[in-house]
């Protein structure tokens, strides 16, 4: 289970000062796809940062599986992010590494041989739909398939929670769907915790158990996503879900269902030919 108690992340001191996030109270249960939703600016990706320790809070604590590790450092702080993937909006690969290569970049750090680190490369890419594509570079590969070898990479270390800072939205619509399928697909496979940080809220419906609001730092509501979206009690939330009813290009939900039924419609289209 993470815990996040009372956290609190301010940066620098004095009237010049900014708080990016208080009193920021929240647990995520093992297994659990638990989202973070909120505009931009809203303090997401700083509190998902406070997860890893990528950001260190300036008060409260986070706790992991009951320990407080808010002031972990050194070897045990690598030993605490080793169990942690963070997948990222711009994919962050080493564009002068292939994508098995990619891979193997966490495994590498972890000293694993290299005979061992290529099988279990090998065996990730081909669980994320790449393989043959294994000797490709970033360059050569379509955003979509750039964030399945983040995804893959991410998995490296087999993890027991996984970060995944707005993950799909640099993607197009069809490759979300696909991106999201996927990690639902591992979460049900392998167990693994999510912490999925969105501004959208057909990725928070698509993917997540439960959904935290955010707005200005803090929590305006949390709790199951559907119930949540179907009864808003914040301002903030409401104001999203309205924005959503008015746009224009809405589409359906990206989802797994969504995926099966634009295969059914292509099957049908065929039928017809």
């Amino acid at each position: 289970m993470i815990e996040l108690r009372n956290v609190g992340k301010r940066y620098g001191n004095g009237p010049a000062s900014h708080e990016a996030l208080r009193n920021i109270n929240i647990s995520i249960h093992d297994g659990e796809v638990f989202g973070v939703l909120g505009s931009s600016g809203a303090g997401k990706s700083t509190l998902v940062r406070c997860i890893n320790l990528l950001e260190r809070p300036t008060s409260g604590q986070v706790l992991i599986n009951g320990v407080d590790v808010t002031n972990t450092h050194g070897k045990e702080l690598a030993q605490l992010r080793s169990h942690i993937g963070m997948i990222f909006q711009n994919f962050s690969l080493f564009q002068q590494r292939t994508a098995i290569e990619n891979v193997q970049f966490p495994l590498e750090v972890a000293h694993m041989p290299r005979k061992e680190r290529v099988q279990r490369a090998e065996h990730l890419l081909e669980l994320v739909g790449l393989q043959g594509l294994e000797q490709r570079y970033p360059a050569q590969l379509s955003g979509g398939q750039q964030q399945r070898v983040a995804i893959a990479r991410a998995l490296a270390t087999d993890p027991t929670i996984m970060l995944c800072d707005e993950a799909t939205s640099a993607l197009d619509s069809t490759s979300t769907a696909q991106v999201l399928d996927l990690l639902q697909h591992i979460n049900r496979t392998t167990g693994v915790t999510m912490v999925v940080i969105t501004h959208s809220l057909q990725v928070a419906r698509a993917l997540c158990d439960r959904v935290a609001v955010i707005d200005g730092g803090s929590i305006v509501e949390q709790g199951p996503t559907e119930a949540l979206f179907a009864h808003p009690t914040s301002e903030t939330l409401r104001t999203l879900l309205d924005h959503e009813h008015m746009r224009k290009d809405y589409t359906a939900t990206p989802s797994a269902k969504a995926s099966e039924s634009t295969k059914q419609s292509a099957n049908n289209l065929g039928e017809t030919r």
